[in-house]
């Protein structure tokens, strides 16, 4: 063998015997890892588990949907649409008493403790407001053309004196709205 072949060999050795180090972490990377796992655990923990922020904008997005399905109904079947908004729960009605209950659009509710208590059933169109938040009250209602109406409006009357309505949602240390507007009915 010539010197250039022992070489190679002594080369091909060095290179494997470096790539076969072992790896792993440092003491100081590892001590860096844990305090912002710690630091992140810390802030996203209670964030985590307090209810009240899903439950507020989960409840002010089922009263959108409630009071555009109401809407939508109002002119599909050309009939009134009563809306109950007691600070309890947000329901929509064949009449001013709500002995007629609207069916809900997905052939349930969501069934919640909440609403449950507040509604009493899955089977018509009604959200209860989650524990820990509060919503403000309103009733009025749509005509068969989803125009919506004040409640001490006349039925068939021609001038609404709907003025628009913002319902707030608070629990959560935010305020959430919902607007319906007048003329159109046009909620968001």
């Amino acid at each position: 063998m010539n010197g250039r072949g022992a070489g190679v060999i002594v080369q091909t050795r060095r290179r494997h015997s470096r790539s076969l180090r072992p790896g792993g972490f440092t003491m100081v990377e590892l001590i860096v890892i844990l305090v912002v796992v710690g630091v992140l655990a810390g802030i996203a923990a209670p964030r985590f588990f307090q209810r009240q922020g899903f439950d507020a904008v989960a409840y002010t997005d089922q009263t959108r949907a409630l009071l555009r399905y109401g809407q939508k109904i109002a002119i599909a079947q050309g009939r009134f649409v009563f809306v109950r908004l007691n600070g309890g729960s947000a329901a929509l009605c064949y009449d001013a008493a709500c002995s007629a209950h609207l069916p809900p659009a997905g052939g349930s509710n969501s069934g919640t403790s909440a609403t449950l208590a507040s509604c009493g059933s899955t089977a018509w169109a009604c959200e209860g407001v989650p524990n820990g938040l509060a919503a403000s009250a309103a009733t009025f209602y749509f005509d068969p053309t989803g125009q919506p109406f004040a409640a001490n409006d006349p039925l068939g009357g021609l001038n609404s004196t709907f003025a628009a309505l913002t319902l707030t949602v608070t629990g959560d240390g935010d305020t959430h709205n919902v607007t319906v507007t007048p003329v159109t009915g046009y909620v968001y």
